[in-house]
């Protein structure tokens, strides 16, 4: 049984290997992080389904939608910026962190150093170049890498300290994110921005707005052209250092939720390790303080009419402590939950979660297909609600064929490439 525990850690995305444990509470442990892995792939898909089917700018600003956005009164904007957006990443992102430690933990166990790890973050950055360059403007694979290298020396630190650093880090982070993003919209929306210290810095962050508007038109006639070597063209042209100048901007955040990923995996806290009543009263309180915080920050940007900079204030600048607050909320509820998901949706959706990374790029690719102009052509072209119902589709195929190749096979497609790529020789498929 050890070694069939082995292989399907082995099978993990963000965690190849699991840790020296009994084989049922290893099961359970492999069987919980899959299931929240899944959940969080399939809810990613929700965030970034706005700037896949419509200009980027429109996942923050509705006013950027071609069509009528069919969304009266922006409940649907809230109801998403409360519940989605931020949400899905930082989950994914403490499970990433939680999956260097648990990797590491085999490697070490092997006699392998760092050095394996940092091979493996190497070959995760060129798939999310890749990622970035050729199908998605979105990507997080090459952030994750870049920040898993900035990690890696602390993993060798003492769990207390993951845990506070991750804290304190965040704490800064949210405090910088402010300073930059809350001043915007009251400069650029309200009568303080006439003031005579203020007139310059309104007409620059115009400026700035129509700036980024208008590269948006560029690239959505590039789209809706079919032309896909004109996408291309333009992501590296226009866009080629965006990926680097966000993954410096993002550590902020990312850096310490891997830190809390780390510390709170050797805590025990995705393996039975904290009591239930305990998992169960700070995962509510976290996630129902935070939600309603979130309600507050929408209920604000709506109150404005959805400003350029006033979204960009609501999700960059105010909202991260919130986000934490339900991260760690859902997290810790999810843990809860999972071990009970043992039917056969919660079967499919650990599956899923298995084949997180394969699901991850593959969602990008078939976007490719139902929006650019050379397939079904449809960017620009969904309101919000048809647009869901598109995440609705792919959640479906996500379900359907994860369980059925990993019944046969030992690996999702990338997971294979990826794990052969990292230790430099071939692995069997199947089963």
């Amino acid at each position: 049984m050890s070694d069939t525990l082995n292989e399907q850690a082995d099978e993990h995305t963000f965690g190849d290997d699991v840790p020296d444990a009994g084989p049922a509470k290893t099961a359970d442990r492999i069987s919980s992080l899959d299931f929240i892995r899944g959940l969080a792939v399939m809810g990613i898909l929700a965030a970034n389904i706005i700037a896949f089917g419509q200009p980027f700018s429109a996942y923050m600003f509705p006013e950027a939608f071609l069509v009528p956005a069919n969304d009266p009164g922006g409940w649907q904007w809230i109801a998403q910026f409360t519940v989605i957006d931020g949400k899905m990443r930082g989950l994914f992102t403490i499970l990433f962190g939680a999956g260097l430690y648990l990797f590491m933990e085999r490697a070490w166990a092997r006699g392998e150093t760092r050095w394996l790890q940092a091979r493996r973050l190497f070959w995760l950055l060129l798939f999310g170049l890749i990622h970035f360059f050729f199908i998605w403007a979105g990507d997080i694979l090459a952030y994750y890498a870049l920040v898993g290298w900035i990690v890696l020396p602390c993993l060798k630190w003492q769990a207390e300290t993951q845990l506070k650093v991750g804290l304190l880090g965040y704490l800064v982070g949210a405090i910088v994110y402010a300073l930059m993003m809350v001043p915007l919209p009251f400069v650029a929306d309200t009568p303080m921005g006439d003031q005579a210290g203020f007139s310059e810095m309104r007409d620059g962050l115009e400026s700035a707005k129509q700036e980024a508007l208008a590269d948006y038109v560029v690239e959505t006639k590039i789209k809706q052209s079919g032309d896909y070597g004109g996408f291309v063209q333009h992501r590296a042209q226009e866009h080629g250092f965006d990926l680097f100048g966000n993954a410096m901007f993002f550590a902020l955040e990312t850096f310490p939720l891997m830190l809390l990923g780390m510390a709170l995996y050797r805590m025990g806290f995705f393996s039975g390790g904290w009591a239930p009543s305990t998992l169960r009263k700070w995962g509510w309180i976290g996630l129902v303080t935070g939600a309603l915080l979130h309600l507050l920050i929408a209920l604000w940007a709506r109150s404005n009419g959805f400003t350029y900079y006033g979204t960009l204030a609501a999700f960059v600048g105010i909202s991260p402590l919130p986000r934490l607050m339900m991260v760690l909320g859902m997290a810790a509820l999810l843990v809860l939950f999972a071990p009970k998901a043992t039917g056969w949706l919660g079967q499919r959706v650990s599956a899923a979660g298995r084949a997180a990374f394969t699901n991850y790029i593959g969602t990008s690719v078939l976007m490719l297909f139902v929006f650019h102009g050379w397939a079904l052509g449809l960017f620009g072209e969904l309101n919000r609600p048809q647009l869901y119902m598109v995440v609705l589709a792919v959640c479906i195929i996500m379900l359907a064929w994860s369980k059925p190749w990993l019944d046969r096979f030992r690996y999702g497609p990338l997971e294979w490439l990826w794990r052969c790529l990292t230790y430099g020789r071939l692995f069997p498929m199947r089963r």
